[in-house]
């Protein structure tokens, strides 16, 4: 008898890192692009892309969020980046069943505004009027939908 599906729910940050760079990769082929998803030991990036006729590539950094809302979680060492202007963030949004959303942001542009936005939280008092403590996780949202759909930042047609 044939198993049944697993019901749609959070999966492992694992498999939803996967699953992110899979769908980006998909979604720009389905655009036309050469897209090659690179080992697990190519630091930085996780799907090189380029024009049909490789005379314009990028390098493609992919985060994922298994929610509904454009927020990701990031690490301090993303402030320390290469902001090479062929370097890009693609952000998924998973929304379980529903239709994935993709951000799309300019490495440079995703570390000047996460290290402002944390150098501005460390600064504001905490809950109880504390001086808060750093910590080595950081933010970065598109609910405004800036970045939503972007592909032509990419710069490859």
């Amino acid at each position: 008898m044939p198993k049944r599906s697993r019901a749609v729910g959070k999966i492992s940050p694992g498999l939803a890192g996967t699953a992110g760079e899979y769908l980006v990769a998909g979604e720009l082929s389905r655009r036309g692009y050469i897209a090659s998803i690179t080992i697990r030991n190519a630091r930085g990036i996780d799907i090189l892309v380029s024009d049909e006729d490789a005379r314009r590539s990028v390098g493609i950094q992919v985060k994922t969020s298994q929610g509904s809302k454009p927020i990701w979680v990031l690490s301090q060492k993303i402030e320390t980046m290469d902001t090479a202007a062929n370097l890009f963030f693609v952000l998924v949004v998973l929304n379980g069943l529903a239709e994935p959303a993709y951000h799309i942001v300019p490495r440079k542009v995703l570390v000047r505004e996460v290290t402002t936005r944390h150098r501005k939280w460390l600064a504001a008092p905490g809950i109880k009027g504390q001086q808060r403590n750093d910590s080595s996780m950081r933010k970065f949202d598109d609910v405004e939908g800036r970045f939503r759909d972007r592909w032509d930042l990419l710069g490859l047609d």
